[in-house]
């Protein structure tokens, strides 16, 4: 199972990517930011990286405006 922002969890299976975790929460903003623990995904590599099983995720959107 991983565990996303603290709220959500999500079944782990063998070659599951940081891409497939928010697919399946329906995260489909244009400024995404992922951390796997301390490391920092950059999104080009968010459909190949592989979540680990029991892992903590951080999912958070980069707000701007003024």
């Amino acid at each position: 199972m991983i565990r996303v922002n603290d709220l959500h969890d999500v079944p782990w299976r063998e070659g599951l990517t940081v891409q497939d975790v928010l697919d399946h929460l329906k995260y489909s903003y244009s400024l995404i930011t992922v951390s796997i623990g301390e490391h920092v995904v950059e999104p080009e590599h968010y459909a190949d990286t592989l979540v680990p099983d029991g892992c903590a995720m951080t999912v958070f959107h980069l707000a701007h405006g003024g």
